[in-house]
């Protein structure tokens, strides 16, 4: 990427991916990414679990009854988890850390999608963390935020268009009411 703006504009969720595997040194770089991660007090919250067994991808694919689809069709996958007795805002830390792992996939020239977790429910009313934990043998004190599909982009999106931006969202020394 040429700086930093053009990397934000071109990032765009990928939901379709080719079956083109991930090459190990990039997976490497996306770790490296997340686990470089600011974090309050420098507590590192997180923990990942890489997956890339079709057979895996495909189960984490339903555990949620809406959005999960596209994992399955995704090379890789990382699951972020978060432990609530290393930090109070654990939520907030692995949220940055899954977003430097998208705009690092994006750099890599891989398309992403975040996959939410948390709060989310399969068919049959079971939390997605409690399926997910169940695939993936996660302790009960880590909790799962999120799943990242992350492959090589069988979709092309344009970049995001700067004049869409809502500057009315942006309020300077106090909020203000929009007219």
């Amino acid at each position: 990427m040429g700086n930093f703006s053009e990397l934000l504009k071109s990032r765009r969720s990928t939901r379709k991916f080719t079956s083109e595997k991930i090459d190990q040194d990039d997976v490497v770089t996306l770790m490296k990414a997340a686990l470089m991660a600011p974090s309050s007090k420098r507590s590192t919250p997180w923990q990942f679990v890489i997956v890339d067994e079709a057979e895996k991808l495909a189960k984490l694919a339903r555990v949620k009854k809406h959005g999960a689809k596209l994992i399955e069709g995704a090379p890789l996958a990382i699951v972020v988890l978060g432990d609530p007795l290393t930090s109070d805002v654990w939520i907030e830390d692995t949220s940055i850390a899954c977003t430097l792992i998208q705009l690092q996939a994006e750099d890599l020239g891989l398309g992403s999608c975040w996959v939410q977790m948390r709060g989310r429910l399969d068919e049959m009313d079971v939390p997605a963390e409690e399926n997910i934990r169940d695939i993936l043998d996660i302790p009960l004190q880590l909790q799962v935020l999120s799943v990242i599909a992350i492959g090589h982009k069988d979709e092309e999106k344009a970049p995001f268009d700067e004049s869409k931006l809502k500057w009315e969202k942006v309020h300077i020394n106090g909020y203000k009411i929009q007219e």
